[in-house]
C-alpha cells in the first residue's frame, strides 16, 4: 500500500483486542478469531493486536507471531490491520516488524521501548533503524504512562521528516497540548490517533485520524459510532456518544489494562477472564463497579450477566 494511500485509509476506530487466555494459559484461538469476527461484524473499521490490551510483554516471540498471523487471517482484507510489534528488545521489534510486513499487515504499530528509558536520540535511532529495515507503513506508539519516556515533538518531527514510511502516532498522552504540536510539526495528514479514552473525540476536533481505545473491547459498535458520527458532520451525536461512553471509560481504567476489560469480557460470556503474570484481575470492589456500569449501559442485563 502506497503511503499517501494509506494515510486515506487507516482512519477510524481501530480496536485493540485482546488476547484471551484458557483457565491454563494458554492463547484460546478459537475464543480469539470469535472477537476479531465480532469486533468487524459491530462496526470497528480495523484490527490491532499484541498492543497493549494484548499483554505482549507477557508473551513469546512465537506466540505473538502466531496472534499476529491469526488475526491477518482472520481479518482477510475486511478491514485494516495494525499489530503492535514493539519491545523492549530493538532486535526482537525488527523482527517482529519485518514478520508484519512478511504477512501483509497494513502497518505495524511499535511502541515507545518501555522500561528501558532512552533519550531522545536514542528513541531517534531505534525508531529510524526499524522504519529503514521494512516498507510497511509505521505508527509510532507514544505511551508514556507505560513507558516512563516521552517522544518529544522534535523527536517525531525528525522521524517523519526522515523516514517516509512513517505515517502517523497513537497517542496515549494526557498532554493535549502535546498532541496539538504534533499535528503542527509533522503535517495535518500526519496520521493522530488516541490511545486515551476521553481524548478520542477532543482529538477528532482537531483533525485526529480516529483512535485505538481499549474500550472498543467492550463496546465496539458506539465507539465506531463515534467516530462515524464526527466524519459524516453530526457534532451532536459525536458529542453524546462520548460523554455516553464515559462511565465505561471510567471504570475498564480503574486498574492497569487489560485487566477490567477481560473482567467486563468475561461478565458479558465472550472469554474466560484469565491474564498472565504478573498482571491479575482487580478487587472484587472494581469487578463489582464493572458490573454495575455495563448493567447501567444495558450492555449486560442480570438475566445475560455471567455470575
Amino acid at each position: 500500500m502506497a503511503y499517501e494511500e494509506a494515510k486515506k485509509r487507516l482512519r477510524g476506530s481501530i480496536c485493540p483486542v485482546i488476547t484471551p487466555f484458557t483457565e491454563s494459559g494458554e492463547i484460546d484461538e478459537k475464543t480469539f478469531i470469535e472477537l476479531i469476527n465480532w469486533q468487524i461484524d459491530s462496526g470497528s473499521h480495523g484490527i490491532s493486536v499484541t498492543g497493549t490490551s494484548g499483554e505482549p510483554s507477557s508473551m513469546t516471540i512465537t506466540e505473538r507471531k502466531r496472534v499476529m498471523e491469526l488475526a491477518k487471517k482472520t481479518i482477510d482484507g475486511r478491514v485494516f490491520f495494525t499489530p503492535g510489534t514493539g519491545s523492549t528488545n530493538h532486535d526482537e521489534t525488527m523482527e517482529l516488524t519485518k514478520y508484519a510486513e512478511e504477512i501483509g499487515a497494513d502497518a505495524a504499530m511499535v511502541i515507545v521501548p518501555y522500561y528501558n528509558k532512552p533519550n531522545q536520540e536514542a528513541l531517534y535511532q531505534h525508531f529510524k533503524t526499524v522504519a529503514d529495515s521494512v516498507q510497511i507503513p509505521i505508527i509510532i506508539y507514544n505511551i508514556p504512562g507505560r513507558s516512563a519516556v516521552n517522544m518529544e515533538v522534535s523527536t517525531m518531527k525528525r522521524l517523519v521528516e526522515d523516514c517516509s514510511n512513517i505515517i502517523g502516532v497513537k497517542e496515549s498522552n494526557k498532554d493535549f497540548e502535546h498532541v496539538n504540536r504534533v499535528l503542527l510539526n509533522c503535517g495535518r495528514d500526519f496520521l493522530l490517533y488516541s490511545g486515551i479514552e476521553l481524548l478520542c473525540y477532543p482529538m477528532l476536533a482537531i483533525g485526529g485520524a480516529g483512535f485505538i481505545s481499549a474500550t472498543a473491547n467492550v463496546e465496539p459498535k458506539k465507539v465506531a459510532e463515534l467516530y462515524n458520527a464526527w466524519n459524516d458532520g453530526d457534532v451532536k451525536k459525536a458529542q453524546d456518544l462520548h460523554f455516553e461512553l464515559m462511565p465505561l471509560n471510567d471504570v475498564l481504567f480503574k486498574d492497569t489494562n487489560p485487566s477490567p476489560v477481560k473482567v467486563a469480557l468475561g461478565m458479558m460470556g465472550k472469554i474466560t477472564p484469565k491474564l498472565r503474570l504478573p498482571l491479575g484481575l482487580p478487587s472484587a470492589e472494581i469487578q463489582g463497579e464493572v458490573r454495575k456500569t455495563l448493567l447501567d449501559l444495558a450492555i449486560l442485563s442480570e438475566e445475560t450477566a455471567v455470575k
